[in-house]
């Protein structure tokens, strides 16, 4: 059996197993990438190290998504919900649908609809909801999701991504099943320093 050959034909009539992301593509990702930055920041814009990852992330993200991960006020959710919907439009002729964690319950059938999109603050939710009786983990549905369809992920969250003492983690919140798909389908970067809200 040629399996190539026989995927085509299944692929032509429509059949597509694990669909891959959209491929981004921005040149000189750095320099728009601190463009936006200063846009919203004004004086207090600053370079992180971290941010070097967002931006080689930019230039070629490899059909992977982004999972920004780490401390309070040092850009994660200015730079996923401000600056990258604004670069992916101007460059790749992308738009991102952004969603707060807070608001996935109510927001579900749209975001799951979505082939690009932004959770910002994952792990500020209910960990379970429950609509008509039946109970939900809407993030996990969300990256099963974006696993079958080929759906972008971008997330930012507080949360560590693997357990530690005195912290908690989306491993945690969400599953060694989760976590598992989102390092498959995010490339992760990690923030640290001191706030820069003080």
């Amino acid at each position: 059996m040629d399996f190539k050959s026989a995927l085509q034909t299944l692929t032509d009539r429509g059949f597509n197993p694990y669909p891959p992301a959209p491929h981004i593509r921005v040149p000189h990702a750095k320099e728009a990438l601190l463009s936006g930055i200063k846009y919203y920041m004004g004086d207090r814009a600053q370079w992180l190290p971290c941010y070097d990852e967002v931006a080689d992330w930019l230039t070629d993200n490899h059909g992977k998504g982004l999972l920004c991960v780490g401390e309070c006020g040092l850009g994660k959710t200015l730079i996923c919900t401000c600056v990258l919907p604004v670069i992916l439009h101007h460059y790749c002729g992308k738009i991102l649908s952004v969603y707060s964690a807070t608001s996935l319950a109510a927001r579900f059938n749209e975001a799951r609809a979505d082939k690009l999109l932004v959770v910002d603050d994952l792990g500020t939710e209910p960990a379970e909801s429950i609509s008509f009786g039946e109970r939900h983990v809407y993030f996990n549905e969300l990256a099963d999701i974006a696993e079958k369809h080929g759906n972008l992920l971008i997330i930012t969250s507080n949360l560590r991504t693997r357990s530690k003492p005195g912290y908690q983690s989306i491993e945690d919140t969400y599953g060694i099943r989760t976590l598992d798909r989102l390092n498959a389908l995010c490339k992760t970067v990690t923030f640290r320093g001191k706030s820069m809200r003080q």
